[in-house]
């Protein structure tokens, strides 16, 4: 892979090893919808990419989040309409994703290849989104986002895309044998917090609180890297 691929790249990677990640989205009637993401890296992630783009030649003040750069990667992906990421600092980055149909996110013409199901219909409770991720389906589902990110995850030893059983203390032990405990506790105590509005009162939710028409979940980022169990969220409205 030559430099500049590894530049427009390590930020897609970094946004999976962020260790400080908010999404808020509003899903609008047919699908389509509407998010904003605010993510920065901490210290110790932060200083492992930046060195890896040092010792490929990188400038020392260029960003290790590139908004730019993650957008024009971002924006050919299936499902997404636009996007548009700034940076806030260096390392944080924030801005705006709009998706044609939260089904298709990602997705490819196979049912397997979903890892976002969405169904609407008119009476309370009939509409849902079923977000699911387990480690079969999850390759695929990242390589779309960018097909050098399994890549670079796969230099990280992350299981998610090794397809390796590994359990969350597994890993963690692997990061502190190569990366040092810093940085496993960085990753340890990751949380990705989604925050989303539904066009009317929720009446179910699985993996995450509801309260009138808003779900909020809180994932750890290492279930999401390891899957060592299989992921489900489901809202119901």
């Amino acid at each position: 892979m030559n430099k500049f691929k590894f530049f427009v790249i390590v930020p897609l990677l970094a946004l999976f090893f962020s260790c400080s990640a908010r999404i808020d989205g509003v899903v609008r009637e047919g699908g389509a919808a509407d998010i904003t993401l605010k993510t920065a890296l901490e210290p110790r992630t932060m200083a492992l990419i930046r060195s890896i783009k040092g010792f490929l030649g990188g400038a020392k003040d260029e960003p290790v989040l590139d908004g730019d750069a993650i957008s024009r990667s971002m924006s050919s992906a299936p499902g997404v309409k636009a996007v548009s990421l700034k940076n806030t600092g260096p390392s944080a980055l924030e801005g705006a994703v709009s998706l044609s149909n939260v089904g298709d996110f990602l997705a490819s013409s196979s049912a397997k290849g979903r890892f976002i199901t969405y169904s609407e219909g008119r009476p309370p409770g009939s509409s849902s989104i079923v977000i699911s991720l387990e480690r079969d389906s999850a390759p695929e589902i990242i390589s779309r986002l960018s097909p050098e990110v399994e890549e670079y995850l796969s230099a990280l030893m992350a299981p998610v895309v090794l397809r390796e059983d590994s359990t969350r203390q597994e890993y963690l032990a692997l990061l502190t044998a190569v990366y040092g405990r810093p940085l496993a506790d960085e990753i340890a105590g990751a949380r990705i917090r989604v925050l989303l509005e539904f066009p009317r009162a929720v009446t179910k939710v699985q993996g995450g609180t509801s309260r009138g028409n808003r779900v909020e979940f809180d994932i750890p980022l290492i279930d999401v890297l390891v899957l060592e169990n299989p992921l489900r969220y489901e809202v119901y409205w």
